[in-house]
C-alpha cells in the first residue's frame, strides 16, 4: 500500500502499522503494529487485528458536518466548572452517538471483522471476540500522549456490536476528562482525531491479566522490571478496582540467565471481571474464590517471562526513539491455551521525564495516630482537610487543596484529582488508575488502604505520608515536615570509598540515587524483625511448639508455605537480593544475624528456644551462636539465603560478614560451618569479612587477616567493650564517646594492622556519621571505606574530598 492509499485509509491491519504511524493510528495501535511486526518474530506473543484511522475520524465528522455543532457546544466551555465540564461532554458525546456512521467506515469495519472471523476459523458465525480500544492522536503533535482518557469495551462479538462499540469510542473522544485534559494542556479540541483498535481477546478472564512497567514505578530505578497481576480480565487491575499481586524482578541477572525474583507480594484480589455469557452485559465482576485470593496468581516461569519480555520491549523501543525508554505493558494470559500475551505497550510518561540530578527528600519532624496505611506512590508527604467522596456525580463538592479519599478513581475523576494535595483510595495496587495519574501530577498517594473511606472523615486535617518506605501512612492533624533538595552535579570522586549502612530492603531502590560506593553494613535484623518476624528455629521445630497461639500466628504468617523453613529462606534471600540489587555490582557488605538472646525471644516463637542471660550484650551472640549446636540448623537457613542471592539470582557482589567473632579459631569454625551450607570461600568469588568490634579483634588482627578477607570496625561495640561500660545503661552513658583517645588508638592498630596484610578494612559504625571530626581522622589515617547513615552520606562525601584535597 502506498504512502497516499495509506493516508487515506479506512482501515489498516496492525501488520501494516509502525512505530512511525502514530499520527495515522494513534500510539496505542502504531505500538501494536510495531510489536507484531519487530518482536512477535523474537516470540513475544501478541494478538492481531486492525485499526480504524484517524482518517476515519475526520471523514465521519467531516461528511456529517459535526464540527460546527461541537465548536458550538464549546463555545462558553469553563473545564474549572464540574457542572459546566460534564454538561458540555453530555452533549458533545450525545451528538456523536445520534450521528450514524457513513455507509463505507461501517462497510470498512464489518470487511475487516470478517476478514479477523476468517483467520480464527469462525468465518461462518462472525463471533470471534475481540477488544475495541480508543487510541487518540493530534495530527500536528502525533507524539502527544492521551493513554487512558477514552473508552474500551471488551468480549466484543458480531459485525453490529463491533460497529456500535467504534462508535461509542468516537464519542469518547470528549468524555469529561478528555476534554479537561486538552483544554489545560493547550491541545485543540478539533486537531485531535482518534484511533479504533479491534483486537483478538485473549481469554484472561479464565485466567490472569496485569500491568508491568520496566522501571520501578516510584522511585525511577531503571534495573527492575515491576509487575502487577489479578485474575480476569486487566481492566480491574488498571482501574484500580482490586489489589494486585506484584512481583519485582531484577534485569541485569536476568539478561544473564539467572532468576532474581526480589519480591513477590500478595494482593487480596477480591473481585475478577469475567465474560457475562448470559446477561445483557458483555462483562461482569465476581468474587474470587478464597482459595484463590491466598495464593499468587503467576508461577516463577511465568513471572520470568513477562519480565523477558519487559526487556525486550524496552531495549526495542529504546533503540527505535535513539534514547532510554522505559515501557508501561499491559499483559494477559490465556486460560484456555495457558499462554502468555502482550496486548499493549507504551513509553513510561513519569520516571523517564525526571531530572536525574536533583535529589528532593522529604522528612516527618513529628508523627501522631495512624488512622490508615495501605502501597505508598511517590515519596513525597502532602495534607489538608479530607474530603471523602464515593460518588463521581458529587465531584463538584470538591475543594482545591484538599485529600481526596475514595474507593478508587477512574479517568472521570481527573478533573479534580489535579486539584487534590494527596489522594487515598480503599483499593488498587501501585499500577492503578489513582497510582499512575498521582505520579504524573508529583501528588503523593496512598492506594490499596482497605478502609480508607470509613476510617478518615470529610473535613479531618490529616497528613499523607509516602516517605517513609512502601507502606504510606494517613495521620491525624497537619503534621510539620521538612523537604531537601540537592543537586548531584559535580560531586567528587574520593579515594577513600563513601558506603552506606541499609537495613530496610524497602528503601534500597530510592536510597541507590545517592552517590556511594556500595553498602557497607545491610543488618539481617531488619528483615528477620519486619518482614519474617518469626525466630528460626520456631519454623524449624514448628510442629514443636507449646504455645498455641504462637502456633496460630506463626501458621498464619507462613499460610503460603508449607515448608515452614523455606518461608524464612524466601523472606530473608528477597530482602537481602533487593538491597544488593539496588546497588549491583558494587559491593553489598551483608552482616550475619546479631541480635542478641534477648531480642531473639521477642520474635515469634522465640522464647521456647531462648536461654535467659544476665548480660545477653557478652553473651550468646554473632559468631557464638553459628556452630553451636543449639542454633547451627538456623544459621543453615541463613547461609542458604546468601547462597540464593549468590547463585540463583546473580547477585555475587553480596559479601557476608560475621558479627562479635571473638577469637580467629572461632572465625574458622564459622567459616568451616558456612562451607558445609554451599558458601565456600573463593568460590564464585566468594569473600568474608569479620567485625572489627572487640579487643581481641585488633589485638589478634594478624591471625584475623588468615581467616577473613576483610574488616569492618563496628565503632559502638568497640568503644562500649574498649572503656569497658554497658551502651545501654543510662548511668554511664556519658563515658561513652568514640573519639575517647583509647578508642581511637584501637581503630589506628586495626587499619594499620590490616593494611600490613594487605586487607580492606573499612567502618560501619555510628562515628562517622555523627562526629565529621571522627571521619577526617579515619581519613588520614588511610581506611578504605567509611559507610554511613544516608543522611550523612553527602556532607560526609565533601568532607572526606576536602581532607583528601579532592576536587569535583
Amino acid at each position: 500500500m502506498g504512502s497516499i492509499e495509506r493516508e487515506k485509509a479506512l482501515i489498516l491491519w496492525f501488520e501494516e502499522v509502525g512505530a512511525e504511524d502514530v499520527g495515522l493510528v494513534g500510539g496505542k495501535n502504531s505500538s501494536l503494529g510495531e510489536m507484531i511486526q519487530q518482536l512477535k518474530p523474537k516470540g513475544i506473543n501478541v494478538p492481531n487485528g486492525f485499526a480504524t484511522t484517524a482518517y476515519a475520524y475526520r471523514h465521519f465528522i467531516e461528511s456529517a458536518g459535526l464540527e460546527n455543532k461541537l465548536r458550538k457546544i464549546f463555545a462558553d466551555l469553563d473545564v474549572d466548572d464540574v457542572n459546566n465540564l460534564q454538561e458540555r461532554g453530555q452533549y458533545a458525546r450525545s451528538l456523536i452517538l445520534n450521528t450514524p456512521f457513513p455507509a463505507d467506515l461501517q462497510e470498512a469495519i464489518a470487511n475487516a471483522y470478517t476478514s479477523l472471523c476468517e483467520r480464527f476459523g469462525s468465518a461462518t458465525r462472525q463471533q470471534v471476540d475481540v477488544a475495541i480500544r480508543s487510541s487518540a492522536t493530534a495530527e500536528d503533535l502525533p507524539e502527544a500522549s492521551f493513554a487512558g482518557q477514552q473508552e474500551t469495551y471488551l468480549n466484543v462479538y458480531g459485525i453490529k456490536a463491533v460497529i456500535e462499540s467504534c462508535h461509542k469510542c468516537f464519542a469518547s473522544l470528549f468524555t469529561d476528562r478528555a476534554i479537561s485534559y486538552r483544554q489545560h494542556n493547550g491541545f485543540d479540541h478539533f486537531a485531535v482525531a482518534l484511533s479504533v483498535g479491534i483486537q483478538k481477546m485473549v481469554r484472561s478472564d479464565l485466567a490472569t491479566s496485569g500491568v508491568m512497567f520496566s522501571i520501578d514505578t516510584e522511585t525511577g530505578f531503571k534495573d527492575a522490571v515491576f509487575i502487577t497481576a489479578a485474575y480476569g480480565l486487566g481492566e480491574n487491575v488498571v482501574q484500580g478496582a482490586v489489589n494486585p499481586d506484584e512481583y519485582l524482578v531484577f534485569k541485569p541477572t536476568l539478561k544473564q540467565g539467572y532468576r532474581p525474583i526480589l519480591d513477590k507480594r500478595l494482593g487480596s484480589k477480591a473481585i475478577k471481571l469475567v465474560y457475562d455469557t448470559g446477561g445483557s452485559k458483555l462483562t461482569k465482576n465476581v468474587a474470587v474464590p478464597k482459595a484463590d485470593r491466598g495464593k499468587f496468581c503467576l508461577n516463577s516461569d511465568e513471572i520470568l517471562q513477562l519480565a523477558q519480555w519487559a526487556i525486550q520491549i524496552e531495549d526495542h523501543y529504546s533503540q527505535v526513539r535513539g534514547t532510554y525508554t522505559p515501557m508501561d505493558i499491559e499483559w494477559a494470559k490465556d486460560g484456555i491455551t495457558g499462554e502468555l500475551f502482550i496486548v499493549q505497550a507504551r513509553p513510561e510518561t513519569v520516571q523517564s521525564q525526571k531530572s536525574g540530578n536533583v535529589l528532593k527528600t522529604y522528612r516527618l519532624k513529628e508523627r501522631t495516630q495512624v488512622l490508615a496505611t495501605g502501597r505508598s506512590v511517590g515519596a513525597a508527604i502532602g495534607q489538608g482537610k479530607a474530603r471523602v467522596i464515593v460518588d463521581v456525580g458529587k465531584l463538584n463538592v470538591f475543594q482545591p487543596g484538599e485529600v481526596l479519599i475514595t474507593h478508587r478513581t477512574d479517568p472521570d475523576w481527573e478533573p479534580i484529582m489535579k486539584k487534590a494535595s494527596a489522594i487515598v483510595t480503599n483499593q488498587g495496587g501501585r499500577t492503578c488508575h489513582a497510582a499512575i495519574i498521582a505520579r504524573e501530577m508529583g501528588i503523593p498517594a496512598i492506594v490499596g488502604s482497605g478502609n480508607g473511606t470509613e476510617v478518615i472523615k470529610s473535613g479531618q486535617e490529616v497528613t499523607i505520608s509516602c516517605a517513609e518506605g512502601e507502606e504510606g501512612r494517613v495521620y491525624e492533624g497537619l503534621l510539620d515536615f521538612e523537604v531537601t533538595e540537592t543537586t548531584l552535579d559535580n560531586l567528587p570522586r574520593t579515594r577513600t570509598q563513601i558506603f552506606m549502612n541499609v537495613g530496610n530492603p524497602e528503601q534500597a531502590f530510592s536510597l541507590a540515587s545517592l552517590p556511594c560506593d556500595g553498602v557497607g553494613l545491610a543488618r539481617l535484623e531488619f528483615i528477620i524483625a519486619n518482614h519474617i518476624k518469626a525466630h528460626p528455629l520456631a519454623l524449624i521445630h514448628f510442629d514443636e511448639l507449646q504455645d498455641d497461639s504462637v502456633k496460630a500466628e506463626i501458621a498464619e504468617l507462613t499460610k503460603l508455605h508449607q515448608d515452614k523453613p523455606r518461608f524464612f529462606v524466601d523472606k530473608l534471600a528477597r530482602g537481602i537480593g533487593t538491597i544488593a540489587a539496588a546497588f549491583y555490582p558494587k559491593p553489598v557488605i551483608v552482616r550475619m544475624s546479631d541480635f542478641k538472646s534477648n531480642e531473639y525471644a521477642n520474635l515469634l516463637g522465640g522464647r521456647q528456644f531462648e536461654p535467659k542471660e544476665e548480660n545477653p550484650m557478652l553473651g550468646w551472640r554473632g559468631a557464638s551462636r553459628y556452630y553451636d549446636p543449639l542454633y547451627q540448623e538456623a544459621f543453615a537457613l541463613e547461609c542458604e539465603a546468601i547462597l540464593k542471592v549468590r547463585d540463583r539470582m546473580g547477585l555475587i557482589n553480596v559479601i557476608p560478614m560475621i558479627p562479635f567473632c571473638r577469637t580467629p579459631e572461632e572465625g574458622q569454625r564459622v567459616i568451616e560451618e558456612m562451607a558445609k551450607n554451599g558458601l565456600k570461600r573463593g568460590e564464585n568469588g566468594l569473600q568474608v569479612y569479620v567485625m572489627c568490634e572487640l579487643p581481641s579483634n585488633v589485638i589478634l588482627a594478624d591471625e584475623y587477616c588468615e581467616v577473613f578477607d576483610g574488616f569492618s570496625i563496628g565503632s559502638n561495640d568497640l568503644t562500649q567493650l574498649t572503656l569497658g561500660l554497658d551502651r545501654d545503661s543510662a548511668l554511664v552513658a556519658h563515658l561513652f564517646d568514640e573519639r575517647n583517645r583509647g578508642v581511637k588508638r584501637m581503630v589506628k592498630m586495626a587499619i594499620e594492622a590490616a593494611k600490613a596484610k594487605g586487607r580492606k578494612i573499612g567502618i560501619c559504625g555510628q562515628a562517622p556519621s555523627d562526629y565529621p571530626e571522627f571521619a577526617k581522622f579515619l581519613v588520614e589515617l588511610g581506611i578504605d571505606s567509611i559507610s554511613l547513615n544516608p543522611d550523612s552520606v553527602l556532607s560526609t562525601l565533601l568532607m572526606v574530598a576536602e581532607v583528601e584535597g579532592v576536587k569535583a
